[in-house]
């Protein structure tokens, strides 16, 4: 697959682009103008909570000097040096020098999910992703941002700056969730422009063939990547609620049902748990991590399962 096949999205709302107007109510349009500081307030919370500090330890072995930007960590810099060039420069190491962090976020139309929440399961990975960005960007990370549904759909290549980290929330800010699921195609995908080996976390409900994603998965592994996959799920997905007869639609197709739910309750209940473990059996076996995060809990689950994939907890 060519490169240039993969284009960064105007702003939300224009004519050209793939996610122009919106499937979501003026309440969820008012919850995405803030994601910024939606992000950086869970973030800076998170770590002000616990007394820690966003920025990577200083452990590993010294590597070289970097200039230094607004947004650094004073920890990081080496007055010695100051004192002799009256220039501040910031030590790096090891371990976090050029680092990569690629976001693949599902924006498939099984991701309009609502249940009881007040709002679809797009809208609780979008504001894990515009935090794991606004969080990678402060870690001295490179941030990717893809979007996938049948394939990939909008690629933003890695970057470090203020400025790439609004473009990330911007276009996340300006989907709009709809057709069908193809994740191992857009995994294939990813892995042609994600060059640079790195760190991989995906955000989805993995409603898909588990076979075919690990297959999709493994061009990543043998390249070296660690990869983190965040399962997004509404409530009512894991616990189908106790009604009688009701209409499902797929979200995806379009395509109606309707059937006595007491009747499928208890074996779609049995199902879905069984997927849930079987992903999570299946990953832990092939050393990659997984973490169900359902959107009637914390933001906090997610980025405590990145901290730890990061290294930065034990």
């Amino acid at each position: 697959m060519a490169t240039s096949s993969i284009r960064p999205p105007p702003l939300p709302g224009t004519a050209s682009s793939p996610y122009a107007g919106s499937l979501l109510s003026a309440d969820e349009l008012d919850r995405f103008k803030n994601l910024l500081l939606f992000a950086q307030s869970l973030v800076d919370g998170f770590f002000a909570g616990r007394h820690r500090s966003p920025h990577p330890g200083s452990s590993a072995e010294f590597r070289d000097y970097k200039d230094y930007v607004a947004g650094d960590s004073l920890d990081r810099i080496d007055w010695r040096a100051y004192g002799r060039t009256r220039k501040l420069f910031v030590r790096r190491y090891e371990d976090e020098t050029d680092m990569v962090a690629y976001l693949l976020v599902d924006t498939s139309g099984s991701m309009r999910f609502r249940g009881s929440s007040k709002a679809p399961k797009f809208h609780h990975a979008a504001r894990i992703a515009a935090a794991l960005a606004y969080l990678m960007t402060k870690q001295g990370d490179k941030a990717a941002l893809g979007l996938f549904a049948d394939s990939l759909k909008v690629w933003r290549p890695p970057g470090g700056t203020r400025r790439h980290l609004h473009e990330m929330i911007t276009t996340l800010e300006g989907v709009q969730p709809g057709s069908v699921t193809d994740l191992p195609a857009a995994l294939r995908q990813a892995a042609e422009v994600a060059r640079k080996r790195g760190r991989l976390v995906v955000i989805s409900d993995f409603l898909t063939d588990p076979v075919a994603l690990f297959d999709a998965l493994a061009q990543f592994r043998h390249r070296g990547f660690k990869i983190l996959l965040l399962q997004v799920l509404d409530p009512e997905e894991i616990d189908l609620p106790s009604q009688r007869v009701a209409r499902y639609v797929d979200l995806e197709t379009s395509e109606e049902i309707e059937v006595d739910a007491e009747d499928v309750r208890g074996v779609y209940n049995k199902n879905i748990r069984a997927s849930i473990d079987t992903l999570a059996r299946e990953a832990s076996a092939l050393g990659i991590e997984h973490q169900q995060v359902n959107t009637g809990e914390s933001y906090v689950r997610a980025l405590e399962a990145y901290l730890g994939f990061r290294g930065l907890v034990g």
